[in-house]
C-alpha cells in the first residue's frame, strides 16, 4: 500500500457516504444522456439501479477487475457495522453495497475519477449483458 493519506484514515462508513452520492450521480447522468424521459421515469430508473441489491450485483461484476488495494478497501466497507439496513434488502446485499460505496468514495476522494469512470463502464457493460 502506498503512503497513507487522510483519505485512508477515514472510516469505511464515511467513505460509503461519499460513494453513495458518486454512484447516484453517475447513474443519473447516464440515464439523462441515454434518452429524453420524464423526470418521474428517470427517478424510478435511478432508484432501481442505486438500491443495495443492484449495487451488490455491480460490485460482484467488478471484483475480478479490482486491484489488491481496491479489494481491501471494498472489504473494509463490506465488513463495517452500519447501524441497520433497509427492510426491503438482504443483510448480505447491504454489506456488499456498503463495500461498493466505500470503494467509490475512497477513489473519488483520492481524485481517481478516471478509475471511477472505468469501473462504471464495467458495471454498465455487465448490466447490458444481463
Amino acid at each position: 500500500m502506498a503512503k497513507t493519506d487522510e483519505t485512508d484514515r477515514l472510516s469505511p462508513l464515511s467513505l460509503a457516504f461519499v460513494g453513495d452520492s458518486v454512484y447516484d450521480m453517475l447513474v443519473r447522468s447516464r440515464l439523462v444522456k441515454e434518452a429524453q424521459r420524464p423526470v418521474k421515469e428517470l427517478h424510478s430508473l435511478a432508484v432501481k439501479q442505486v438500491c443495495a441489491g443492484a449495487q451488490a450485483e455491480a460490485i460482484k461484476a467488478l471484483l475480478p477487475s479490482l486491484t489488491q488495494e481496491e479489494a481491501e478497501i471494498f472489504k473494509r466497507g463490506r465488513n463495517a457495522n452500519p447501524a441497520g439496513h433497509p427492510k426491503n434488502q438482504s443483510v448480505g446485499d447491504y454489506h456488499y453495497a456498503t463495500g461498493f460505496e466505500c470503494l467509490l468514495g475512497w477513489l473519488w476522494l483520492k481524485g481517481e475519477t478516471e478509475r471511477v469512470n472505468s469501473l462504471f463502464e464495467i458495471i454498465t457493460e455487465a448490466e447490458n449483458d444481463r
